[in-house]
């Protein structure tokens, strides 16, 4: 298991490797010094991938289809799950003992692609869904095993929810593990794709993922505020 984490002009604002000390950054080779100079592992991605994030996703897939991928965004700040309704932190080993569970149980069903919970506030957990088979995994926290899927370069701001439908469509299953979540902050961080992520480009980005999927599986959440236009994916499939 190869936990990655692609970042983008943030050498001195990254967080992951706090709570996960042999997380790999995952850099262009512009920027790969800055990052070995503040004592980090690093990857280097060819300049063909850079400013699209499912082309850097998509060459890290395939320089490592034998290995269990789990990417990772740069500046997760706490890795969180429910126990007895008590929000518990997790970091280090404990972090790590606690992925590799996640991995086997998804060795165990069988699935492509599993992952965490998008929201970590109590309302949106609930004991008896402890998992999801058809709901969104976020690429903030996503392991791909042996995954012959691609994200869609089209969509650099929607390729996470476009690959869950995909794996959803061919393989009838994902496995998002509720328990857990991730805390970040999504607005007001330098780098990443925070450099041509716009309201403009936003829309465009839901307009061409709904097109992609159609409407009846592709709607747009009212609530999102600031430069995000969210998705609301329902995938008619049966599953919990």
């Amino acid at each position: 298991m190869k936990l990655i984490s692609p970042s983008y002009k943030r050498s001195k604002n990254v967080k992951t490797h706090k709570l996960i000390e042999n997380i790999t950054y995952a850099v262009h080779e512009f920027e790969a010094d800055s990052y070995k100079k503040e004592g980090y592992d690093v990857i280097v991605l060819p300049d063909t991938t850079r400013g699209n994030i499912p082309k850097v996703r998509n060459w890290i897939l395939e320089q490592n289809y034998n290995d269990v991928i789990v990417f990772i965004d740069d500046d997760i700040e706490h890795f969180n799950y429910w126990q007895n309704c008590i929000h518990i932190k997790l970091k280090g080993d404990k972090l790590i003992e606690h992925i590799e569970s996640m991995l086997n149980i998804a060795l165990e069903w069988g699935v492509t692609l599993f992952g965490v919970n998008p929201a970590s506030d109590k309302g949106s957990y609930r004991e008896y869904t402890p998992f999801s088979t058809t709901s969104y995994i976020s690429s903030s926290f996503q392991g791909l095993i042996k995954c012959k899927y691609k994200y869609d370069i089209n969509l650099p701001l929607k390729e996470d929810y476009d690959l869950c439908i995909q794996i959803c469509n061919a393989e009838r299953k994902i496995l998002r593990f509720n328990q857990y979540s991730l805390t970040k902050k999504d607005h007001g961080n330098i780098g990443g794709c925070a450099d041509y992520r716009t309201l403009e480009r936003e829309k465009s980005q839901f307009e061409v993922f709904q097109k992609k999927w159609g409407n009846q599986i592709v709607k747009q959440d009212k609530s999102s505020k600031g430069f995000d236009i969210n998705p609301i994916v329902k995938i008619p499939i049966g599953g919990v």
